[in-house]
Formats: C-alpha cells, sequence, structure tokens
C-alpha cells in the first residue's frame, strides 16, 4: 500500500502536526509571562556565582513551566483530534512530569544536593511504571531486548523495573547536565523528538507520534527565547521534563518497536547528551574529583575554549546530533519491524 493511500498513516501525520504547531504556539506566547514570573519571584540566573556560567547577563529561569504546558495542551488536542483515548501511562507522564517541573522550579530557587535530585529522577523512573492499563506496547517499562541480529530475546523479569527506572535517570540527567550554553538542550530535545516522532509514525505508533511531536513543539517554540542571547533559561524543571517525557516516550515506542534496531537506539537519539556525561565523568574520576562536582569539562566547554562562539558550538553540537539521529532513522528503516 502506497503512503498516500495509507488512511491510519495519514491522520496520524495530521495529528502529529497539529500537536507540534499547537505546542509551538503555546509555548512561544506562553514564555514571555513565564519569565515575568521568574524576574517577579527572584529566580535568576547570576553570571557572577560561579566561573562555569557563559552568560553575561541575569538571567532568569523556570522556562520549563511553559514548555511542560505546550507539551500538554497540545498532546491532548491531538489525542482528541485522532480519537485516542488518554492511555495510562500518558497520564503517568503527564502527572510524574507536573512533579519534576515543580522540583525543578524549587531546585532553581534552593539548589539541592546531587543525591536529593537523583533520588527524585530515580523514583519517577520507577513510579512511571506502574501507570499500566494492560494494553499491548502502553507501558513504560523495558520489559526485554532482542538480541541484534538474531532471533533470540532477553526477558528481563524483576530486573525491568530497576533498569527501565537507571535508563530514565539518566536520560533525564543527562539532558540537564548539557544544559550550559543558550538553545543547547532546547534544540538537542527538537532534535530527539523530531526522531521519535518519525520512528513513532513509520512504526504505526500514532499515540507515541502526537506525544513525541507535543514535546518537539513545545521544545522549538521554546528555543525561540531561549536562543542566543537567551532571554529566559528552561532551569531544571525544563530540562528534567523533557529528558523524563522523552526517555519514557522512546521505552513506549523506539525500544519496542525496533526490533533488532532497539538495544542500539538510545545510544543514537540521546548519544551526545549520554556521551557528553560519560566523558565528562571519566574525567572527573581520573581528576580525584566527585562525578557530581559541577566544572567546564562538558563538549559545549570545549569548543568554546577553542574560540567558537555560543552560535556557532550549538551549531556544532546540534550537526552531532542530527548525523546520530539520521543514523538511527535508517537502521530503523532497515532492521525495525512491528512486533
Amino acid at each position: 500500500m502506497s503512503v498516500l493511500n495509507n488512511a491510519p498513516l495519514m491522520e496520524n501525520v495530521k495529528a502529529a502536526g497539529l500537536a507540534v504547531g499547537s505546542a509551538a504556539l503555546i509555548s512561544y506566547f506562553l514564555t514571555p509571562a513565564v519569565r515575568k514570573l521568574a524576574i517577579k519571584k527572584g529566580v535568576v540566573d547570576d553570571p557572577k556565582q560561579d566561573d562555569r556560567r557563559v552568560h553575561k547577563e541575569p538571567t532568569p529561569r523556570w522556562g520549563g513551566l511553559a514548555i511542560y504546558v505546550g507539551i500538554v495542551l497540545a498532546a491532548i488536542t491531538g489525542l482528541l483530534f485522532r480519537h485516542f483515548q488518554v492511555a495510562s501511562y500518558v497520564w503517568g507522564i503527564f502527572i510524574i512530569g507536573s512533579v519534576l517541573v515543580v522540583v525543578g522550579a524549587l531546585d532553581d530557587l534552593y539548589q539541592y544536593k546531587a543525591k536529593v535530585q537523583a533520588a527524585v529522577l530515580l523514583l519517577a523512573g520507577v513510579a512511571v511504571q506502574f501507570f499500566d492499563d494492560g494494553v499491548k506496547n502502553g507501558h513504560v517499562q523495558i520489559q526485554g531486548f532482542d538480541v541484534p541480529f538474531s532471533s533470540g530475546y532477553v526477558h528481563l523479569g524483576l530486573l525491568a523495573i530497576p533498569l527501565t527506572a537507571i535508563y530514565i535517570f539518566v536520560v533525564t540527567k543527562t539532558m540537564d547536565t548539557i544544559d550550559g550554553i543558550d538553545g543547547l538542550t532546547a534544540g538537542i530535545a527538537t532534535i530527539a523528538a523530531g526522531t521519535l516522532t518519525l520512528i513513532a509514525l513509520f512504526e504505526g505508533q500514532g499515540r507515541v507520534a502526537i506525544l513525541t511531536a507535543a514535546t518537539c513543539g513545545a521544545s522549538l517554540g521554546f528555543l525561540r527565547h531561549n536562543y542566543n542571547p537567551a532571554k529566559i533559561f528552561m532551569g531544571t524543571g525544563g530540562a528534567y521534563v523533557l529528558g523524563f517525557t522523552l526517555a519514557c516516550l522512546s521505552v513506549v515506542g523506539t525500544l519496542k518497536t525496533a526490533a533488532a534496531a532497539a538495544i542500539f537506539m538510545p545510544m543514537l537519539i540521546f548519544g551526545l547528551p549520554i556521551v557528553d556525561a560519560i566523558v565528562v565523568v571519566i574525567k572527573r574520576i581520573r581528576s580525584g574529583v566527585p562525578i557530581t562536582q559541577a566544572d567546564k569539562r562538558h563538549f559545549h566547554h570545549g569548543l568554546l575554549a577553542r574560540g567558537l562562539s555560543q552560535r556557532q558550538t550549538v551549531a556544532v553540537l546540534y550537526t552531532a546530533a542530527a548525523i546520530l539521529c539520521v543514523i538511527g532513522l535508517l537502521i530503523i528503516r532497515i532492521y525495525g519491524t512491528h512486533r
């Protein structure tokens, strides 16, 4: 059947288009109001706080509030357009996402310790797994994986809960750790969400496509205000909700439909922030400093040190992320199968 004659696919494309467009508009127009609120409450990032900061002027945070609202409203709009029910796991993502936005907003105020942040993210990764309505592929849990290029399948059993929580933690936290220069995390999230949307459409997962499209649009709408020179930062809450949402949707979507290619997808779609975090941790260990100690060892710091501007740096990192995602799309098209 040709793509043009595939009615379900075209309906999914329309719903995803509606979600990405409405999310972009909501986050774009809501962000200035959030910026005023952050300034009023004194939630402003002072560049004099430490030498890691590369911006020159005090900049308000809390942009994650606009991103979250954009995702939720646009996703619900797309689901209603497609006559999809709001599945249990979707409610789980929305509810726990709201908790992470609030916790992140409070972290922007009070600067919680790394152990507290890790505990919150791990608990979020466990909690979302209990939102299960019994529908096939409607559960945020990595229950197993195909052995690459073979017919074998590994069932995780009880290990599924901690391993899924760790995966969600890693993706969420690394999206936060790369948020060091204007527009980087928002742009990387836009690229990753767009890739997940295409994969979901390829695999006939309309609900996942709508949710990832909404995430893509919300990131893109916010990016207009966050691109250098940034008028507002997304803050911890924004990085958390983007990382958490994308991690959960990759579990429901890509990791359950890509079959032989599934195990490779996280390192491609989220490859840049994950590799960045791995390299930073290795460098800190070799230097004898705590792995949670913030410093200037990230990729973007290295590029800035070489003389690139912030805009040039994000362009390089956007390109690297896009190349990895294109490779992922090619693998999905070649090896992906419906389960």
